[in-house]
């Protein structure tokens, strides 16, 4: 039996354990860092954020090739298999993963393969680790960034070779012609975007009665117009009865008594944290039902040393959350001024088009009576789009009439999770300079999608009266 002393241990190497790893590592701190995958990276690294954008770029360059005109004079329009695109994908987590390796290295932080279990608050088993010996780590402090998994109900089975969940499918080795999506959140209008880029015929299974429907409803109906004008059957307020699967394909039989049939079927309806395992009984910390701890303002649990971060804590179960929330819990064991609670994050959502917005949505807004105006720029109308090609979406401002400062922000079309972050800069300006007027007041390079702020900015000013 071996034992190691440390200041901080972090349970896990995705983007909230690595934030906290790194950050206390600079700050003179002694950090180990447990973590039962071979590699580094964590889900976002290796199941979702990573393989499932890289997914979509290599489709939306496809759907590119065979729907441009100036491409048919080199070629017929070709057909991609879903297991040749995952090949892009791959590489770029290879690359990731040697990345992200690197930083540990470099900050001499130290790994220890294995699943966590705690014994008592401050000491912790490595189990399962590729020696027979025992490790225990004792620490000053510990953040629990174990993320989360596909929450998996026990009458579907996911052993089925045809029925996959947001992570299985990565494993898909063919390509289906049909495939039934049940759960239409992020993750699942995300892999809808994807498999009908290539030509499979898709029904998206929606629970409830719009898709996404914390984003502003105009993006939202935006959404649902092009995912079915791409080819999407959108079945909204449905759930499923029995989801079986045979020989030659799975057959969802729904509450309302249609009854579905696909090659394949994919899960994408919610996640569980990764919190069963740990021992948390030893130390009297309990998940709520989803198997989420619950944290304070400082990102501490019911045990002052002991912090949590990223998926586990629920929302937002973003990567880019999680890296902010693990740097943030480490910043107040370091003590140093970068602490914050994030509560600002803006969404990112890679379908095709994508999605982003940041701050207050019209029905928010019209809800608690904010008198706030309107500034819409439509991509047609952009030089940079027309030359691109790009021409579907639109940037939409919401803006205080009588103050001017900006509310919201919401984009739909290409790079709008690049072009959000300009609105985001100047809602963050102190009162006075976070106005509409910043966007009238500065000269945009021409012709760049950024200009859609400008435009956007005279089209709501002209409706001030």
């Amino acid at each position: 039996m071996a034992e190691f002393h440390y200041d901080v241990v972090v349970i896990g190497a995705g983007p909230a354990g690595e934030g906290a790893a790194m950050n206390a590592a600079k700050h003179g701190r002694r950090v180990a860092v447990i973590e039962d995958k071979p590699q580094v990276g964590g889900s976002s690294t290796h199941l979702g954020t990573i393989p499932s954008k890289a997914l979509r770029h290599a489709v939306k360059q496809i759907i590119t090739f065979n729907t441009n005109g100036m491409f048919r004079d080199i070629g017929e329009p070709r057909w991609f298999s879903f297991p040749r695109v995952l090949q892009s994908a791959e590489r770029v987590i290879a690359k990731q993963v040697k990345l992200r390796t690197q930083f540990y290295a470099r900050n001499r932080v130290d790994l220890h393969r294995g699943r966590a279990y705690f014994h008592d608050p401050h000491r912790i088993e490595v189990r399962g680790a590729e020696t027979s010996a025992r490790n225990f780590l004792t620490a000053k402090q510990v953040v629990i960034a174990t993320g989360s998994r596909p929450y998996l109900p026990p009458d579907i089975d996911f052993n089925h070779s045809r029925i996959y969940n947001s992570d299985s499918i990565l494993k898909l080795s063919h390509t289906p012609r049909t495939m039934i999506i049940y759960g239409a959140g992020v993750i699942g209008c995300e892999y809808a975007s994807i498999f009908v880029g290539l030509n499979v015929k898709v029904d998206l299974i929606n629970p409830g009665g719009r898709l996404l429907s914390f984003l502003d409803d105009e993006i939202s109906d935006a959404l649902s117009y092009h995912l079915r004008d791409n080819g999407v059957l959108v079945r909204h307020n449905e759930q499923y009865e029995s989801v079986q699967g045979d020989d030659h394909g799975v057959v969802v039989t729904l509450k309302s008594g249609k009854r579905l049939r696909a090659d394949a079927f994919l899960w994408c309806n919610g996640r569980s944290g990764n919190t069963d395992d740990l021992g948390l009984e030893n130390i009297g910390l309990e998940p709520n039902a989803r198997g989420q701890l619950q944290v304070d303002g400082h990102y501490r649990t019911q045990i002052p040393h002991i912090y949590a971060a990223g998926d586990v804590i629920g929302w937002p179960s973003l990567a880019s959350a999680a890296y902010d929330q693990g740097r943030s819990a480490s910043s107040d064991i370091v003590q140093d001024e970068y602490f914050r609670f994030v509560d600002d994050v803006p969404t990112g959502i890679y379908t095709i088009p994508e999605i982003s917005s940041v701050g207050k949505t019209e029905r928010e807004l019209t809800e608690a009576k904010v008198p706030y105006e309107v500034g819409q720029s439509f991509f047609k109308d952009l030089g940079r789009a027309q030359i691109t090609g790009e021409t579907v979406g639109m940037l939409k401002i919401l803006f205080h009439r009588e103050t001017k400062q900006l509310l919201g922000i919401h984009c739909f079309g290409d790079q709008a999770s690049e072009i959000i972050h300009i609105g985001q800069a100047i809602m963050r300006q102190p009162d006075g300079a976070n106005t509409i007027d910043y966007f009238i007041n500065t000269t945009f390079n021409y012709p760049t999608m950024a200009e859609a702020y400008r435009v956007a900015a005279l089209n709501g000013l002209n409706r001030i009266f």
